[in-house]
This record gives C-alpha cells, sequence and structure tokens, in this order.
C-alpha cells in the first residue's frame, strides 16, 4: 500500500497510506485532506484538485493527456510540475511520494 503525503500550501503535511489503484484525488477527498476540492468527481473536467508533483516523481508518472493539459489552463498557478490528482492512480512504485498542493483551486 503505497504511503503518499500531501503538503499544504501552509506547510502541513498529511501522510496516507493508500490502495494501489486509488486516484491522488479519491485518495485525499475520501482522507479529508484540506486544499484539493474534486469538485467533478474525478472526470477530469474542473481542475479543482490541482497539485504540484516535483522529481523524482514526476518522472514515475504517465505524461499529461492533452485534455489534462488543456484543464490545467485553468488554474490559477500552472507550472511545469502541475498536475489534476484525478489523472494519477496510484501504484506500488509511488510509495513515498510527496504531493504538494497549490494556494487555491479556483
Amino acid at each position: 500500500m503505497p504511503r503518499i503525503t500531501f503538503v499544504t500550501f501552509t506547510g502541513e503535511p498529511h501522510a496516507l497510506d493508500v490502495p494501489a489503484g486509488t486516484t491522488l484525488m479519491r485518495a485525499a477527498t475520501d482522507h479529508g485532506v484540506p486544499g484539493i476540492d474534486g469538485d467533478c468527481g474525478g472526470h477530469c473536467a474542473c481542475a479543482t484538485c490541482h497539485v504540484f508533483i516535483e522529481a523524482p516523481w514526476a518522472a514515475k508518472l504517465s505524461p499529461r493527456s492533452d485534455h489534462e493539459e488543456d484543464m490545467l489552463g485553468l488554474t490559477v498557478d500552472p507550472r511545469p510540475t502541475s498536475r489534476l490528482a484525478c489523472q494519477i492512480r496510484l501504484t506500488d512504485a509511488l510509495d513515498g511520494m510527496v504531493v504538494q498542493l497549490p494556494q487555491g483551486q479556483h
């Protein structure tokens, strides 16, 4: 079971043990991690699960799809490390991953 740490904009860590196959968005919303809304329920339709994934973790993820790229254009602070948490499905290879959250989702 991968252990993922979400770090809020203010630096507060939230470490979770999450079953492989779960999306980052679902992991955060199911455990009440502040800073991820997931308004569309994980359908890549709202960009309210925007996160930052730094190296070396970013290299372990599949590339952003064109649709995810489009949705990230709706975020307030898009960066090269930006991802939508609904598009990242956890695997055992992501055990220990740290996910940074933006200041806000809207």
